[in-house]
């Protein structure tokens, strides 16, 4: 064995291939075939899309849970822990497992160089084909048409939205990036659109391929916005239905999707009404829109792009409607767009704090400052911080009564608060 320490092969991997992302299905369909895994038994659901994927994941997978069946998850990227991108039953699995996946995959790549993104994709894959699973649920981590867990042929398909966000890989219009993400779709099986309002080349590259679409607002949507709402579906209906536990009324649009990519395999996996009810309540997912109560609360959002950005303003908007003040911690990546962020919550925003995290393509504080600046903010609105912790404490400091500090930006941003008030 190469290593026998997690970090050891996690920081060889991140040095192993020339570029830190090659999307591209040769690489990962040759060391797969090595791993002589041959096709999942059992039905495989796989989710793209720029924003609510997690979400949706979440659904699936505590849905499936509340059944009783053994349901594998793969996600990407991690807040604290890069074992949470794997987890088998509801748990992420141990460090132990993952060494062990790390190294049949060394074993059988031979030649072939990996990236950090498909080590940790044929992981997941390996680990589950040996879990004897009864549902398997991949979230794609960019694109869908190239990226690493395309090279499975899902039995269901999910897009849960398109937006703009990683337009250097996936293209500069709706219309293209739609087409990178219905890559994940198959002929004869189900594609599940979970937007009304989504580019018509996702639904036209569904039909193209001979996919089977299943788009809210065409055929399946959802009814009424408080508890006991209803999902109706080509087949059927949901009624009396829990709201989702994570905020947002976008998250009932995930919720709808979720129950339609189950019930497109009802006849292999059914899924009793009672199941779908506790699942909808107990999904869960670290930074959306996750509240820390306490004073001041503190809400971890990983909002990025001008899509997440408007669902936060307007969870955020619901959250601190008695008048709380609301101080940002921000921190982003050097590719993203950080005026998304500020049209989207500059009329809630008492003080921003910039900052940037150890993720080494982090966007400078400077410049975050100085793009504050260019999108008409005022400079004295605004405090620059060393790191997240600096930040954190600052707004902390300056905060009254039950007045709420949001932490928002990216993962990386997400994961260092998480470490620094001790849930990591």
């Amino acid at each position: 064995m190469r290593f026998d320490t997690l970090d050891a092969w996690l920081d060889w991997q991140a040095a192993l291939h020339p570029r830190t992302m090659e999307l591209g299905l040769d690489r990962v369909r040759a060391v797969w075939r090595r791993l002589e895994h041959g096709p999942f038994a059992c039905p495989v659901i796989s989710v793209a899309g720029t924003n609510g994927k997690g979400s949706c994941v979440a659904m699936l997978e505590a849905t499936a849970l509340a059944a009783g069946y053994r349901c594998g998850t793969y996600g990407s990227p991690h807040l604290v822990h890069y074992n949470e991108r794997i987890r088998i039953d509801g748990e992420p699995v141990d460090d132990a497992a993952l060494i062990g996946a790390f190294d049949r995959i060394d074993q059988a790549r031979g030649e072939i160089s990996l990236t950090y993104f498909e080590f940790a994709t044929l992981a997941a894959l390996d680990l589950f084909a040996r879990a004897g699973l009864d549902l398997v649920v991949l979230e794609v981590g960019l694109g869908g048409r190239l990226d690493a867990v395309n090279l499975i042929d899902a039995d269901v398909a999910v897009v849960t939205s398109i937006g703009l966000d990683h337009t250097d890989w996936l293209g500069e219009s709706l219309d293209d990036i739609a087409r990178e993400k219905a890559g994940i779709f198959r002929p004869a099986r189900a594609a599940v659109i979970g937007q009304r309002d989504a580019p018509v080349a996702l639904r036209e590259a569904a039909l193209g391929c001979g996919a089977r679409p299943l788009q809210l607002g065409v055929e399946f949507d959802r009814h009424g916005a408080e508890a006991g709402w209803e999902w109706q579906g080509p087949d059927g209906r949901r009624h009396a239905l829990p709201l989702p536990a994570m905020r947002g009324e976008f998250q009932r649009d995930n919720a709808a999707a979720a129950i339609t990519a189950l019930d497109a395999l009802r006849e292999r996996l059914p899924v009793p009404r009672n199941a779908l009810r506790q699942g909808l309540g107990r999904a869960r997912l670290p930074g959306r829109f996750q509240v820390l109560p306490g004073t001041p609360s503190h809400i971890l959002d990983v909002a990025h792009n001008a899509q997440a950005a408007a669902a936060l303003a307007t969870n955020l908007r619901a959250f601190a409607s008695r008048g709380l003040a609301v101080r940002v911690v921000l921190a982003m990546l050097a590719d993203k767009e950080p005026e998304a962020l500020f049209a989207a919550l500059a009329d809630q925003v008492t003080h921003w704090y910039l900052t940037e995290t150890d993720d080494a393509r982090a966007m400078a504080r400077e410049t975050l400052r100085a793009r504050l600046g260019a999108a008409g903010l005022a400079a004295e609105s605004c405090t620059l911080c060393v790191d997240p912790a600096e930040a954190l404490a600052r707004a902390d400091a300056a905060s009254e009564g039950e007045d709420c500090v949001l932490v928002c930006g990216s993962f990386t941003t997400v994961g260092a608060a998480l470490r620094v008030l001790g849930h990591g």
